[in-house]
């Protein structure tokens, strides 16, 4: 009886192994054969980006399919953006897709501009690629590249105050990103400050909200009565202008200065 046990385990054993090598070798098989072909943007691509035109259409990436060998399966492609001349070592992903184009919105191009480290409001030399994988991540193979040029523009935190008046650089204007941040320092939800180039003898004033248009918004701010009338202890450089409007006027020379705005101990200081 022990013998007829040990025959049918055995004789399950081989037809298990049977089974698992069937299944093998029916699997279907999938390698890279040809790699995407990017077409637009190129080369002679450059823009300047803006909040103002967040919502545009910044580019169309446009590129001709990866080709897979074997059973046909979904082909999904990422485009990604990278520091020229750095062989994509850090690559940003900036959208993905199954189709062969994909439109970008200013905002999108953007976003993924500053996530990879590139300079704000600067030129940028900007590497751009495709990759197709099988999947979510298998049998990648990358497109060639072309370099355009791109300057991203700043993205406020949504918790930042603003300076607007002829003794910031911007002046009395909203228009061009011409306003200055005043952002919280950071690990603070009552403290401000900013490093800004001030013009002696001029007046400006904090505003609470910026809609990111030429208008600006001019409702919402503190003046320097404002403060005054809370019990603040403003720095000498800074005065009540006297305007109509009591905006702050600063008093020093004309140079870069820290502005601070502390509104647990009540000070508005200039170092």
């Amino acid at each position: 009886m022990k013998n007829i046990y040990k025959i049918l385990i055995a004789f399950i054993g081989v037809l298990a192994v049977s089974c698992n090598a069937d299944d093998v070798e029916d699997r279907p098989v999938i390698e890279a054969a040809t790699a995407p072909v990017l077409l637009t943007p190129k080369s002679d691509f450059s823009i300047v980006l803006s909040k103002e035109t967040e919502n545009n259409i910044a580019t169309t990436v446009v590129w001709d399919d990866a080709q897979y060998e074997g059973t046909e399966t979904v082909v999904n492609y990422v485009i990604e953006v990278g520091k020229a001349g750095t062989n994509f070592a850090s690559p940003v992903v900036v959208s993905n897709t199954t189709a062969r184009f994909k439109a970008l919105t200013v905002a999108e191009l953007n976003s993924a501009l500053v996530n990879g480290g590139f300079v704000e409001k600067q030129e940028n030399k900007v590497d751009i690629r495709i990759k197709s994988v099988v999947g979510a991540s298998g049998l990648p193979q990358y497109s060639n590249i072309y370099t355009f040029t791109a300057t991203p523009y700043h993205v406020p935190l949504a918790t930042s105050h603003w300076l607007v008046g002829a003794a910031t650089p911007g002046g009395w204007t909203w228009a061009g990103d011409a306003e200055t941040e005043f952002p919280l320092v950071i690990g603070q939800t009552n403290i401000y400050q900013v490093t800004v180039v001030l013009k002696s003898g001029e007046a400006f004033r904090e505003f609470l909200g910026n809609n990111f248009t030429g208008d600006g918004n001019w409702d919402a701010s503190h003046n320097y009565t404002y403060y005054s009338g809370l019990g603040y202890t403003i720095d000498s450089e800074l005065v009540n202008a006297g305007d109509g409007d009591s905006n702050f006027k600063y008093t020093g020379p004309t140079g870069s200065r820290v502005l601070k705005i502390d509104n647990v101990a009540k000070t508005i200081t200039l170092d």
